[in-house]
């Protein structure tokens, strides 16, 4: 691993200001380093040597100054170290989260939610000590040693050579350590990785366990992973703590050799006390910093692992490029298919194939066929969570490709199958459809979907708290939530998929009563598996095994290519 990881400053601008603070804290710091030294060689030469009590005092004084200035600059350099973490972990959350939602949820779909969630949270809060501790060191680690071995030299040519020979010994070492504590570092946050992500998949999905009789097997699978990550993390510490020891051995051993060299020389006359004092002070302190840097270094682990997944991530490339060359249209014009084929990767068979057709505005487009028959590709396509393998999507005649896909997606309502509701309050739930919206909006919009009954049956009606993906609702009361935010987001486009699957022949009916409603003056493409279901559409399309088959009651002329 780099000792510092560039994409730091690609990705987290706000960490630069920092890092040009500790740098130049750090020069401060060096400086002092050789002002101290210099004051403490000539006052203790010059208390054996009988100065007067004024000279003393001041040069006291002046000492006092000097370590006050060195513990300010340490200390700020420590608050600006935290200040930058801070800084790079709001950043870094924000782009990860940004990125892995315009990834869509093709790419979702193959990763692990938990892990990402833990990288997010835990990965990301172990950066602290990187900046914190290891940064500040790492700076003083490059400025400070190169700073004493010049003033040694300058004092004492032999003193310096003699540094110069020991002090890359500390680096070697530290690299030598680092090598063989990667592996076990990035398996100590892996295990934890994969420990938060299932943990959080088994918290989600506990009463289907409890069910099923499967919740002892998954806590023992806990344990396992549990018992994993406690290895590798003791693992780890233990070599740390050799590490340490390493370092304290071989920076020990090399001051010992100056020391033992200098104290020869000056007992044969060849050096003044004050300067066998000047460098016998500032000898530890040219070592100091790479010990330190090497024993932070293994604290930081954890934190740095996590930031380079994160980059790995931010990294990916989006499955389509943004493009907004062209505006999204502020009404819906004609939607127009155009030999559209879509393969998802390691799928022989293409969800769709050579699919042309035209949907024009204001018109309500059912699209019918059996599960697997590519519906909810075709859907994915308009909400632009995938981009065609053949062919292209036309709106106003512009390829949809150079459309702004926020821009696109904001002329949407969709309606999903299984709506996702969050652990928040009713209102909040339907105001996703219009963020802001306020309480008299979100109600019109409830009653509108025929939610307003049951919500306000509820002890706190719209301010009750609903929990993870509102599992204390049925599933008819959570799709006419979903129908709310549809009718609150008042969109020109609205697609629906499946809206009334899983649900019982009256809630259906009384769902369905709610879709005529929010289906007028708007363009509508319905995708569902029950003719009975698209009654209402203008125009109704079969869809069997990727391709148009077949048209029914048309309205408008369309051609229809198989």
């Amino acid at each position: 691993m780099r000792p510092f990881d560039p994409r730091l400053l690609r990705y987290a601008s706000a960490a630069r200001g920092y890092l040009v603070t500790a740098i130049a804290l750090g020069l401060a710091t060096a400086a002092l380093i050789l002002v101290q030294a210099g004051l403490l060689a000539r006052l203790l030469a010059g208390a054996i040597r009988g100065i007067g009590a004024g000279t003393l005092a001041s040069s006291l004084i002046a000492l006092a100054v000097v370590l006050a200035l060195r513990a300010a600059a340490s200390y700020g350099g420590e608050l600006t170290a935290l200040r930058a973490a801070a800084a790079v972990k709001s950043q870094l959350r924000r782009k990860l989260i940004a990125h892995t939602l315009r990834m869509g949820p093709s790419w979702l779909g193959g990763q692990q939610a938990g892990e990402i969630a833990t990288l997010s949270t835990k990965g990301l809060d172990s950066l602290d000590p990187y900046f914190a501790r290891y940064l500040p060191q790492l700076v003083l680690g490059c400025l400070v040693p190169v700073a004493v071995l010049i003033r040694v030299a300058i004092a004492d040519w032999l003193s310096g050579l003699v540094i110069l020979a020991t002090l890359p010994l500390i680096p070697v070492f530290a690299v030598l350590i680092g090598l063989h504590t990667r592996a076990s570092t990035q398996r100590q946050w892996q295990l934890l990785a994969r420990l938060g992500g299932h943990f959080l998949d088994v918290v989600e999905g506990l009463p289907t366990l409890k069910v099923f009789g499967r919740a002892k097997a998954q806590a023992e699978e806990i344990r396992k992973v549990t018992e994993q990550h406690r290895i590798a993390t003791m693992s780890t510490l233990r070599v740390a703590f050799l590490s340490a020891l390493v370092l304290e051995l071989a920076a020990t051993l090399a001051t010992a050799v100056v020391a033992v060299e200098v104290g020869l020389r000056l007992l044969a006359g060849h050096l003044s006390y004050q300067t066998a004092l000047l460098v016998l002070i500032l000898t530890p302190e040219a070592y100091l910093p790479l010990r330190n840097v090497g024993a932070q270094f293994h604290a930081s682990m954890e934190g740095a692992t996590a930031a380079q997944q994160v980059f790995d991530i931010l990294d990916t490339a989006l499955p389509h490029p943004p493009a907004p060359v062209v505006r999204a249209p502020r009404t819906v014009e004609p939607i127009s298919f155009c030999g559209v084929t879509l393969c998802y990767p390691g799928r022989l068979t293409p969800a769709l194939a050579d699919v042309s057709l035209t949907v024009h505005p204001g018109e309500h487009l059912a699209v019918i066929g059996p599960s697997g028959a590519g519906k909810s590709s075709l859907l994915a396509l308009l909400l632009r969570f995938a981009e065609p393998t053949a062919g292209h999507i036309e709106v106003d005649g512009h390829d949809l490709t150079r459309v702004s896909a926020d821009e696109w997606r904001a002329c949407i309502s969709w309606v999903p199958q299984q709506p996702h509701l969050f652990a928040a309050s009713i209102a909040e739930n339907i105001a996703l459809g219009r963020p802001g919206s306020c309480l008299t909006d979100i109600r019109r919009a409830a009653s509108l979907a025929g939610a307003d009954e049951f919500i306000d049956a509820m002890p706190q009606g719209y301010r009750t708290q609903l929990g993870e993906r509102g599992l204390q609702l049925s599933t008819g009361q959570r799709q006419r939530i979903a129908l709310a935010r549809a009718f609150l987001r008042d969109a020109p486009l609205l697609l629906l998929d499946e809206p009334t699957a899983h649900l019982d022949p009256v809630s259906a009916q009384e769902l369905q009563a709610s879709l005529a409603a929010l289906t007028a003056d708007r363009t509508v493409i319905q995708v569902t598996h029950s003719l009975a279901m698209a009654a209402h559409a203008s125009r109704i399309l079969t869809l069997t095994n990727g391709r148009l088959s077949q048209q029914i009651a048309p309205v408008h002329p369309v051609a229809v290519t198989t």
